[in-house]
């Protein structure tokens, strides 16, 4: 774990008995808007990382046991969001019940993706026989995707359980499933993914669609996820040419992280720098530790990695702090200031980072 303690206080506050609450007014729950199930499987993805990191340490057990009740929550929330057709609802008002919208494949690839993790890292067997319930499931529908991310994330997570099958064996019927189904769903989603950057990369555009918006570093994630399963040569190839075409965009004049912002987005003509969003970090600390694991050449990416977590404590535009001394994290910064709210996502993003920094410079540590 890194120097820095990393608290719980946030997360918790944020979270009630039924699922962690999608907004905040400054660090207080803004209850009247409800809930999101892609935070919850996000936050489900984040205490099933963290608990597994510290749970051979018996001075952690007391955070341990807390990041365990967490866990449990945020996946009884998925249970309860998966619908009959195994895709799952995302939207909910703070007493419990659906609102309107469209089926989002975001949403989808996200809850797969914490199910999937969640049924390798959940202490309790019947837990894990949950997750992987969910999984399957969902999993049954997902050649219903239509969109990148969603595509993405679904892919990220079939090639997890893959590479990880031997970890199943407490899953029999769930181990011969991911292996008899996964296979084929991996390789169709990777040439998804491979073909998308064919039909849009062009001369310096090294890019899967016309636009960056938002989640890019989740798109070269999933193609060095998928490579370790398929070992096609082009996915790696293609993950770490966008990999470093997202970094080149990401990066500021001085070097610190600076992440596309959300008003207008990134084209060939004209990248825009605000409002700038703690998920994007994240997302590219995320891609850059899977580079690191997947190359043979990582020490760029380790320094990625270094600058991501930086930019949460200060080496950002704004020269200002996004995170706190509670493990909450502001929502963004904007051309006049700090956003001052704390919601979930942001926070999430926050402490995701601080674990893929932690880990990173283990690995470092065990490679040197």
């Amino acid at each position: 774990m890194p120097k820095r303690k990393i608290e719980l206080t946030h997360l918790k506050r944020m979270t009630d008995d039924t699922g962690i609450v999608e907004h905040a007014l400054g660090n207080i729950p803004r209850r009247g808007e409800g809930y999101a199930t892609d935070d919850n499987a996000r936050a489900l993805w984040l205490t099933c990382t963290w608990r597994h990191r510290i749970a051979s340490d018996p001075t952690m057990r007391g955070k341990a046991e807390e990041l365990q009740r967490l866990a449990d929550i945020y996946l009884s929330f998925l249970c309860h969001a998966q619908q009959p057709d195994g895709h799952f609802h995302n939207n909910y008002s703070y007493d419990r019940s659906p609102e309107a919208e469209e089926p989002s494949d975001d949403c989808f690839g996200r809850s797969l993706w914490g199910c999937a993790v969640a049924s390798l890292n959940l202490p309790h067997p019947d837990s894990r026989f949950a997750a992987a319930a969910l999984f399957q499931k969902g999993f049954r529908t997902a050649e219903m995707l239509k969109h990148l991310r969603g595509r993405a994330y679904t892919l990220a997570a079939a090639s997890l359980l893959l590479s990880c099958n031997n970890e199943l064996s407490h899953l029999p019927r769930f181990q011969n499933f991911i292996r008899e189904q996964a296979p084929e769903r991996v390789e169709a989603l990777e040439a998804q993914l491979l073909t998308a950057y064919e039909q849009n990369a062009d001369g310096d555009w090294q890019w899967f669609e016309p636009v960056m918006t938002y989640g890019n570093g989740i798109l070269p994630w999933a193609l060095f996820h998928s490579y370790q399963v398929t070992g096609n040569s082009d996915a790696l190839l293609i993950a770490e040419e966008t990999l470093d075409f997202l970094i080149d965009k990401m990066t500021g004049e001085e070097g610190q992280v600076r992440p596309i912002g959300n008003r207008t987005w990134c084209t060939p003509d004209h990248c825009d720098h605000w409002d700038q969003q703690p998920l994007e970090v994240m997302k590219l600390a995320l891609a850059a530790e899977q580079a690191y694991t997947a190359l043979s050449n990582p020490e760029h990416y380790l320094s990625v990695i270094e600058k991501c977590h930086a930019w949460f404590h200060g080496e950002n535009d704004l020269q200002q702090p996004v995170a706190d001394s509670d493990g909450g994290c502001h929502d963004g910064l904007e051309p006049g200031g700090m956003n001052r709210n704390q919601g979930a996502e942001s926070t999430i993003a926050y402490l995701m980072t601080e674990l893929i920094y932690a880990s990173s410079r283990e690995k470092a540590l065990s490679r040197a």
